[in-house]
């Protein structure tokens, strides 16, 4: 006994398999699906942002309650407006407990500059 099949079947499941292609291709191009990977990536990166925005306000204050305000005001006016960080980042102002990280050091001394550009 051999079992018979439409011959309206095999269209179908290629029509159900170019959908599904389709179907993936607008979704992760326009739909905005990610994989679990870009997921977590996307989300560690908006962490460590945040870690930055709520570390510069206390370098910022490190740096204006130094014992040498006066002269640190001075040198950090000097440097040039890509050195700012470096400065800041050397003097230890904008290395905090736990931050132990030199990339998170570099852009906490980064966002730290900007606050201070304006004094």
């Amino acid at each position: 006994m051999k079992i018979q099949i439409p011959i309206q079947t095999k269209p179908a499941l290629w029509g159900i398999a170019g959908g599904a292609v389709a179907m993936a291709i607008v979704g992760f191009t326009w739909g905005g699906w990610t994989t679990a990977g870009k997921a977590e990536t996307a989300a560690l990166q908006r962490a460590n942002d945040a870690v930055v925005v709520a570390l510069a306000p206390i370098c910022a204050d490190k740096f204006r309650r130094s014992t040498d305000v006066s002269a640190n005001l001075a040198a950090f006016g000097k440097a040039d407006a890509w050195a700012k960080g470096d400065f800041l980042e050397k003097g230890g102002w904008a290395t905090v407990p736990g931050s132990n990280s030199p990339d998170r050091v570099t852009a906490i001394a980064n966002a730290c500059a900007l606050l201070l550009a304006p004094v």
